[in-house]
């Protein structure tokens, strides 16, 4: 395992080139982000251990990044000032570009994995914007009328007409009240339910444990503000939710009625995950708990199956080295089978191999 500390700045977000599985950025704010100045460091893994490249410092805290689908020196990045900036790691010190329509931070940017010449933005003013690096202004604005912590494009997976744009807002979790649809998929039967693993008990607290029945036909889910979400890369209408009540949710765009798999066990709020892109069960999650967690929804052939065949979706293991929060997980596309992972925290950036040599805490 490898560490690298971003001294004075307090980490956000983290990613892996999609060009170099040795190339990762990370976007960081001073004190928290409450207040002081952002950085982007472009960091390179080498034999010597991780080494920053280059870094760009701004003048508000940056939430997230996103590494262009089209130039591999380009990555996006997301200010608390309400501006959107794409910097070159070829040049100095400036943003080759940036863009400053939204009226609060932006909290997350994702770059178009189909349509690789548009990126989209969310904020605290309660909009999505698209956007085209060669344009001055938005192309399109979406409301959502709330607090809008994530956002992304759907992976390249469906043909053109299915794309879908996704985003989470609190306070509601509902799958029907989070699609935003560009074009309306064609309709399917909805998938059957599966069993899902109770949560962690001291994760329930005050919730009422009916809520996790999965025999429930719709679950009366309390609502809670929704942080993050990810795309399954395998299977096109799966997305995992998480957020405020520590839970994972797994829905299935086309049965709405309710999550097919909860995950619990993190003891505080989830602030990212990701699904793997080598592996079509398996899902990372970072928490305020300071911990990130590895987690199987029980649909691949080769998971234990329960005594009614159905596989039990679980935690897998958990990595517990951070001390301060953990808000960014991301894999490596390049890595082998198994998985590459890098995980960031408030106090810094760590690297590891999930695959037979790695060593995970059980659940």
């Amino acid at each position: 395992m490898l560490e690298y500390r971003t001294q004075g700045f307090n980490g956000y977000a983290v990613k892996y080139s999609p060009f170099f599985d040795s190339r990762i950025a990370v976007a960081t704010s001073q004190h928290y982000g409450i207040i002081g100045n952002g950085r982007l460091y472009i960091l390179g893994l080498t034999p010597k251990g991780i080494v920053a490249e280059k870094w760009f410092d701004t003048q508000d805290s940056l939430f997230d990044l996103a590494w262009s689908e089209t130039h591999e020196n380009q990555c996006l990045v997301a200010a608390g000032d309400g501006s959107v900036k794409l910097f070159d790691i070829g040049l100095d010190e400036f943003p080759i570009q940036s863009w400053k329509e939204h009226n609060r931070d932006v909290i997350a940017v994702h770059w178009n994995l189909v349509a690789k010449d548009t990126f989209c933005s969310s904020s605290w003013d309660g909009t999505i914007k698209v956007w085209s690096p060669h344009r001055p202004t938005s192309l399109q604005t979406l409301p959502t009328h709330s607090c809008t912590y994530s956002t992304s494009f759907s992976p390249p997976l469906p043909p053109p007409s299915l794309r879908r744009l996704l985003r989470f807002s609190p306070p509601h979790l509902r799958p029907a009240n989070t699609l935003l649809r560009l074009k309306p998929p064609r309709p399917h039967n909805p998938p059957p339910r599966r069993k899902a693993t109770p949560p962690n008990p001291r994760s329930l607290n005050n919730f009422n444990p009916n809520a996790f029945d999965p025999n429930t036909p719709s679950g009366p889910f309390p609502p809670n503000e929704a942080l993050t979400h990810d795309w399954n890369k395998y299977r096109s209408n799966v997305v995992a939710v998480a957020g405020v009540d520590r839970l994972i949710r797994t829905f299935d765009l086309r049965g709405p009625a309710g999550p097919m798999d909860i995950l619990g066990g993190h003891d505080y709020a989830i602030r990212r995950i990701a699904w793997s892109p080598h592996l079509s069960d398996t899902l990372l999650s970072a928490s305020y708990d300071m911990t990130c967690r590895v987690w199987t929804d029980g649909s691949a052939k080769a998971v234990p199956q329960a005594q009614d065949g159905i596989g039990q979706a679980r935690e897998l293991g958990r990595m517990g080295v951070h001390t301060e929060f953990v808000f960014g997980v991301d894999w490596c596309l390049l890595g082998r089978r198994g998985g590459q992972l890098v995980r960031g925290g408030m106090r810094g950036c760590v690297f590891g191999m999930l695959g037979s040599s790695c060593s995970l805490e059980g659940p």
